[in-house]
């Protein structure tokens, strides 16, 4: 019986980088990089909303102070909104950088999650913007329910921007790279 071969160790510097194949395809390092960038932005604001609107509804359920019932149920579907987009975005970020090559990780369920996303807090921002009480809380102390209910809604508006952002960016790369074969699976995305 022979000896098994021994193989190289994979140095430490290459350990966790991901499977970024931009040289492959010719991508400039800005075209390669944008998508886990703003799905990152995606986690970190939604992870921030997620605190604070599950702190509102917690403070809230245990005084019984709701300004009225839309108010709750308003803050209730952002709390759904940001667990949503923490999940999705992270397993997201988990296949790109993966680079899973299924249904769930290819352009045409990215562009459908970040329409739906994108359309559920746009929706969340505009009708909690018309729920909200207190203007932009002048009189009110730096922490405040009001200020507390203003943040909610401008995270609310910042979700629904980056990941209105990131369905442009992603239309437009899928556009001019349709010609390319291969380019619909996420290993050519990232």
């Amino acid at each position: 019986m022979r000896p098994r071969r021994r193989t190289k160790r994979t140095p430490p510097s290459h350990l966790f980088q991901p499977n970024f194949p931009s040289d492959a395809v010719g991508m400039s390092f800005v075209q390669a990089h944008y998508h886990p960038f703003l799905f990152t932005m995606m986690i970190l604001s939604g992870v921030a909303e997620l605190g604070l609107t599950a702190f509102l509804v917690n403070a809230g359920n245990t005084h019984g102070t709701w300004p009225s019932p839309r108010y709750h149920s308003m803050l209730l579907f952002i709390l759904f909104n940001a667990t949503w987009t923490v999940v999705f975005a992270f397993a997201y970020m988990l296949w790109l950088l993966d680079g899973a090559k299924h249904l769930l990780a290819n352009i045409a369920s990215s562009i459908f999650w970040l329409s739906l996303t994108a359309t559920l807090w746009g929706v969340s921002a505009v009708v909690f913007h018309n729920t909200r009480t207190g203007g932009n809380c002048p009189t009110s102390p730096a922490i405040s329910r009001c200020r507390q209910s203003l943040t909610v809604e401008g995270l609310a508006w910042t979700e629904f921007a980056i990941s209105t952002v990131a369905l442009l960016c992603t239309c437009v790369w899928a556009g001019t790279n349709s010609g390319r074969r291969g380019v619909w699976d996420s290993r050519r995305m990232v």
